[in-house]
């Protein structure tokens, strides 16, 4: 399946009219109908064309958010959650028309509990907003997928980012939620516990539903103490192998390493020039550690010396804030940086994740594909977990180009899961992943969609994603 091959989804009229009056008259100057707000709640960031919604809704309670839907499920209307809109795999796309639900407005911290380290938000509220609301509390949320996401899209699509090494990904730091469902009916999956046997674990079926179960409009995390200590650096290798070598060891070896991400050549290249950074055009990881002041420098120097054993460095590491945080900054900025690689291009972003012990070889094998195709196409990735993406820079007016492009993410898709990995280890199946999910999961797909009919048998909850149409 060719990612241009996207789920088709029936458009209802008569309902998507009716819908609209219900909702101005509803929510007023806070339900929007016009072009430019539509096509931005569709905004796709990378390829995958733009489906705008029909109409834009702004809630600011769970109860508004259950009218809304109550409203769409009485008219068979679709209905897409949308966060900040920065996922890559065109999650909030309206293939078939329909009402994008804008949780900006749910922006509220509704508790902090410092001593059970964990606190309760609405899903607009950002990353950064949390984090500098917690600065105080000598806590911070750690996850970070890099753009300022919102946590409900962020537990929406299960993300990830730089520090999962160390801290997991969304699965592990959601405690609980509330969402409405498609019939507008909330549920609570779950208490402040830190652990519970209590039925089934409703929680972890709707972080990574991308928003096709229900919308969620609470969410209890899990928080982390501020580090006494962090430390940071870069260190270049001679080849991507060596760099990927380093990874296995350093984790093998148990180091607690916070951070530690590959960047090959090209991607550095890339780096350099946007973010101006010193740093040798070469393969490169960039590496973290939390602890305390003695704790962070034992890693840094261990680490330096396996770095050395696989043919790196120098390792130039830094305490230093400022310092520290102009790396990451370039780090984050990685897929803009990218893009002036071919002024013009758009880009087609993928993920794929492999067992740490087969990603040196799958990073290879891509980087050799990439090379046999004539593809302009840097690599970046988070190498502790052995996930790492690849930024295709295309001409999207050249038909070839698209089809050659679409042939290598196919071909890099097939092969991490041939290596026993996934199709996505955090971006999500979305619109651009369907066509592989059959291929990771066989019978379980079928058990999704039986999952899928129970919870939405209209098929109104952001439709068209995640599960492949086959028919249905």
């Amino acid at each position: 399946m060719a990612l241009s091959d996207l789920n088709p989804v029936e458009r209802n009229e008569e309902g998507i009219a009716a819908v609209l009056g219900i909702l101005k008259q509803q929510l007023g100057e806070r339900f929007q109908t016009g072009q430019a707000i539509r096509s931005q709640h569709a905004h796709t960031t990378t390829y995958i064309p733009t489906q705008a919604p029909d109409g834009v809704a702004f809630p600011e309670t769970t109860a508004e958010v259950q009218e809304i839907v109550r409203a769409c499920a009485a008219h068979r209307v679709p209905v897409i959650a949308f966060g900040v809109g920065s996922s890559l795999e065109g999650h909030t796309n309206a293939p078939g028309g329909g009402i994008s639900v804008d949780t900006s407005r749910m922006n509220r911290i509704l508790a902090v509990n410092p001593q059970d380290l964990d606190c309760t938000v609405e899903p607009g509220v950002t990353r950064e907003d949390l984090n500098r609301h917690l600065r105080d509390t000598g806590l911070f949320f750690p996850i970070d997928p890099g753009a300022n996401a919102s946590l409900g899209g962020m537990a929406a699509t299960r993300a990830s980012g730089t520090n999962a090494v160390r801290y997991g990904t969304m699965r592990e730091n959601v405690l609980s939620l509330t969402a409405v469902m498609a019939d507008g009916e909330t549920v609570t999956t779950g208490k402040r516990a830190k652990k519970s046997s209590a039925g089934y674990d409703l929680t972890r079926l709707l972080v990574g539903s991308e928003g096709t179960l229900g919308i969620i409009t609470s969410l209890t995390l899990k928080l982390q103490g501020i580090p006494q200590a962090i430390s940071g650096g870069v260190c270049p290798f001679p080849s991507v192998e060596a760099a990927c070598n380093a990874v296995i060891a350093t984790i093998q070896m148990g180091i607690p390493v916070a951070r530690i991400e590959l960047v090959n050549a090209l991607q550095m290249r890339a780096m350099k020039n946007y973010s101006k950074l010193d740093y040798p055009e070469s393969p490169c990881l960039f590496v973290e550690f939390h602890g305390s002041d003695a704790g962070v420098a034992e890693q840094a120097e261990t680490f330096g010396m396996i770095a050395e054993e696989n043919g790196g460095g120098p390792f130039l590491w830094t305490s230093v804030a400022e310092e520290r945080t102009k790396l990451w900054k370039a780090r984050h900025d990685a897929y803009w940086s990218s893009l002036t690689l071919r002024p013009g291009a758009k880009g087609l972003s993928t993920d794929v994740c492999v067992p740490i012990s087969r990603f040196a070889e799958c990073v290879l094998e891509t980087e050799a594909d990439i090379a046999e195709m004539g593809l302009i196409a840097p690599i970046v990735g988070h190498a502790g977990d052995g996930n790492f993406h690849v930024l295709v820079l295309m001409d999207v007016n050249d038909p070839k180009e698209i089809a050659l492009s679409e042939k290598f993410v196919a071909r890099l898709n097939m092969r991490a899961i041939a290596m026993d990995g996934t199709c996505t280890g955090e971006h999500g199946i979305g619109q651009g992943k369907i066509g592989f999910l059959r291929h990771e999961l066989g019978h379980g797909v079928d058990i999704m969609r039986t999952i899928k009919q129970a919870l939405d048998p209209q098929n109104i909850m952001n439709p068209g994603k995640i599960l492949p149409d086959e028919g249905h």
